[in-house]
Parts: structure tokens; C-alpha cells; sequence
């Protein structure tokens, strides 16, 4: 076990995917790893290693259709556990709530844009697509709520990586495809996003926008490291949202999203939390939706879970498992 940040140390090796995002986003968590070593004298070698998973591998299938979260976590976790590798970089939208025992989250950095980018030819709007336009996700949560907003939108899976996926948009007749803007701004393809899609509109992913660090949690000196790498506000607002889900037990197969917003400090130190969240059918003919403030992050999101199961959430939920 190590003894802490007062002794050298050799390596840390990183797991990640190997898609260029992941690969982008890793490459920025060691640069900023770096940079808080050299500040403190910390004496560190880091190691890339890549690392395929499944969600990588099948392609031609939905991502509803393939399986629950843990799609794109689950290889990296077993190599964590086997000590291949001592962090591992996420997208946190990708992370089940239940973390095999033994490994635990380490730190999330600050959150890049949480919203849902829209990409068209010609950079228009969603209100300016035709009747009856060709949209490409893979996420039952976007369609469901895209088709929600407008229910002549006839939305197609589409799948593989940014690029890829961009790429489709001419070659396969889509009007428009939507992607985590986050992941295009860390690539530098912000310039491709022809709008935003509001909250108000298309309530965000669980974590989108930020990123998960996990590591062992025996490994004292990645811990100490990682702790000075937490960002407090980012970790408060995903806590809340993953607290929603886990009381939902919501993965890939079920239209489930939640944002939270942190407001001004109390007397008490703690900020005030806006969250909202919503459970929809896979067609979007069914929505709901509600909002809760406080100041435990973990109580609200048990709250609002509870409140939507109340309005029928459980019933939206297993029909969309089945």
C-alpha cells in the first residue's frame, strides 16, 4: 500500500478507451496531473495504456439494445482491480451508480458544457429543421425528449466515434445529429455545433460534462493526488445527479436525464442546489419532469427520484426495460 504523497513515486499508469476523445480527455487529465506535481514536488512518470471494451466493440447495435451502463467501463475497472492500472479516466455520463468493491471515485474535475450539441449542414436550428426531419442519436433519453418537443421528428440510431458519426450526416441523409457538446469542445470542433440544445429542452445525461477519475481504493498515493484535483462544485452537482439515479436505477435502456445547478452559499458554507430531473417513455408521448432545491446533494436527488416515482415514473421505467 503506498504511504502517501511524502514518497516517490515510480509510475502511474492511466487506463482509458482508445477513441480519440477518450484519448484527448485522458491527455488532459495527466497534463493537469503533471502540472499539480511540479507545484508540489511531486515526482511522477506517467503511463498511457489503452484499453478496449465492449461498447467499442459492438457498433451495429444500440446502445439500449446492447446493455446497461457499464458498457464502457467495465474492462478498464477489471484492469484497475488486477493492477494493471492505478487511475482510470471516464466519462462520468458513461459510470453505473454501483462501483465494483474496492474501487471508488478519486476526484472529478471542473464540468466542461453538460448540454447536447446540435449538428447540421448549414447550422440550423432545431426549430428550423423541416416537417418530419431525420435526427441521429443513439440515445433513447434524446429521443425521447426530442420527440417529446416534436413529435414529427423521425429519430435513427447512429453510432461510432465523433468523427464517424459526423460523417454520417451527409453520407446517410440525416437533417441533424446530436452529440455531448462536451466531448466536441475538448476536440476542438465547437466550430460544428450549430446550437445548443437548452436544459429546458433536452435535460442532460447524468454527469454529462464531467469527467470521473477511479482509482483503487487502496492506493493512498493516487488518492492524496487526486484529492487536490477535485473540483468541489462539479463533484457537489454530479453527486446529487447520481444520487437521483441510483435511486432510479436507471442505465442506457430507460429515457432518464438530471441536471443540477449550484446557487448561492448558505450560513452553513453549503451551496444551494437546483436539480432537476425527468423518466420518459422511449417514444416521448410520456414526460416527467420536476425540479427540487436543498442543500445535500445526495438527499435531493433521493427526493426528486421519489417525487417522480410518486407521479409514475416505476411504471415509465419497467416498460422501457422490457
Amino acid at each position: 500500500m503506498d504511504k502517501g504523497l511524502t514518497e516517490r513515486m515510480r509510475k502511474i499508469v492511466v487506463g482509458t478507451r482508445q477513441s480519440a476523445l477518450a484519448l484527448t480527455q485522458t491527455g488532459q487529465v495527466i497534463d493537469h496531473l503533471k502540472e499539480l506535481c511540479e507545484r508540489n514536488g511531486i515526482e511522477v512518470e506517467f503511463e498511457l495504456k489503452k484499453i478496449v471494451t465492449k461498447g467499442d466493440r459492438i457498433l451495429d447495435v444500440t446502445l439500449s439494445k446492447v446493455g446497461g451502463k457499464g458498457l464502457f467501463v467495465k474492462e478498464i475497472e477489471q484492469a484497475l482491480l488486477d493492477g494493471e492500472i492505478d487511475l482510470a479516466v471516464h466519462s462520468m455520463k458513461d459510470m453505473p451508480f454501483e462501483l465494483p468493491e474496492g474501487l471508488v471515485i478519486g476526484a472529478i474535475p471542473e464540468r466542461e458544457d453538460p448540454r447536447d450539441g446540435l449538428i447540421t449542414i448549414g447550422g440550423r436550428g432545431l426549430d428550423d429543421l423541416p416537417e418530419g426531419a431525420k435526427i441521429g442519436t443513439s440515445s433513447l433519453r434524446r429521443s425521447s425528449q426530442l420527440q417529446n418537443y416534436r413529435p414529427d421528428f423521425r429519430i435513427e440510431p447512429v453510432r461510432g466515434n465523433i468523427d464517424s458519426r459526423l460523417g454520417k450526416l451527409e453520407t446517410e441523409g440525416f437533417d441533424a445529429i446530436v452529440l455531448a457538446a462536451a466531448g466536441l469542445r475538448r476536440i476542438g470542433w465547437e466550430d460544428r455545433i450549430s446550437a445548443y440544445l437548452p436544459p429546458e429542452l433536452c435535460l442532460p445525461a447524468v454527469g454529462q460534462g464531467a469527467l470521473c477519475i477511479e482509482c483503487r481504493g487502496d492506493n493512498e498515493f493516487v488518492l492524496d493526488l487526486l484529492a487536490r484535483y477535485r473540483h468541489e462544485p462539479t463533484a457537489i452537482a454530479v453527486s446529487a445527479e447520481r444520487s437521483f439515479l441510483g435511486r432510479l436505477n436507471g442505465g442506457c435502456q430507460v429515457p432518464i436525464g438530471a441536471y443540477a445547478q449550484l446557487g448561492e452559499v448558505n450560513a452553513d458554507g453549503k451551496p444551494e442546489i437546483t436539480l432537476t430531473g425527468m423518466v420518459g417513455s422511449p417514444d416521448g408521448k410520456r414526460m416527467l419532469k420536476e425540479t427540487m432545491n436543498g442543500t445535500d446533494p445526495e438527499k435531493l436527488g433521493l427526493a426528486l427520484a421519489e417525487a417522480l416515482i410518486a407521479k409514475g415514473a416505476a411504471e415509465l421505467l419497467s416498460i422501457a426495460g422490457e
